[in-house]
């Protein structure tokens, strides 16, 4: 069995700490966690990964956020992974800082790499898990906000959620979407 796991965000250096990058931050602590390091390929940085006798295609797009979906699609017409076994790990600023919530299915909600992701495989039926971000911003800087930088009390609030995150991932690929979402929604 394989799966795609897509954690999207922005590559360079300024946007590195960035909240719109929360899932590549995630990638980063599942790759390190599970002992693997990722290689630039075609549209994204990919590491292979597995846990539990499954295998797991793990990238961080190249193409920005807003091209997620070509990467995506590229790696999953590649690697031969049905959508059902596709997870998209994104921020979400209609969640609270820290929020962690799984769905198989589900609307862009005004996500561009979402949106890019659904505009590209042809359907909103895969599994994505939200990360919130809080939408503490002033009227019409919500794009300053998501390529701001996580502060030092958001950082200290996150990295435990982080991790959790990639408790998900693991628990997504061992179990199924089901079963995770009865474990980590709402918890």
């Amino acid at each position: 069995m394989k799966y795609l796991i897509a954690c999207l965000g922005n590559i360079g250096s300024e946007y590195a700490n960035t909240r719109h990058n929360i899932g590549f931050m995630v990638a980063d602590h599942l790759a390190k966690e599970l002992g693997n390091s990722f290689s630039l390929s075609r549209l994204a940085y990919v590491s292979e990964m597995k846990y539990k006798g499954r295998q797991m295609i793990v990238i961080k797009p190249t193409t920005y956020m807003n091209l997620s979906g070509k990467a995506v699609i590229y790696w999953a017409t590649m690697e031969k992974i049905p959508l059902e076994n596709i997870l998209v790990v994104c921020d979400d600023l209609a969640l609270p800082v820290g929020t962690l919530r799984m769905r198989k299915k589900g609307s862009d909600g005004g996500h561009n790499g979402l949106k890019s992701v659904i505009e590209s495989v042809g359907s909103s039926d895969f599994c994505r898990l939200r990360f919130g971000i809080g939408n503490d911003f002033a009227k019409g800087k919500q794009i300053d906000f998501v390529i701001g930088e996580w502060d030092k009390a958001e950082i200290d609030e996150i990295q435990p959620r982080i991790a959790t995150a990639a408790d998900i991932i693991k628990s997504f690929v061992a179990i199924g979407p089901d079963l995770t979402m009865n474990q980590y929604n709402n918890k």
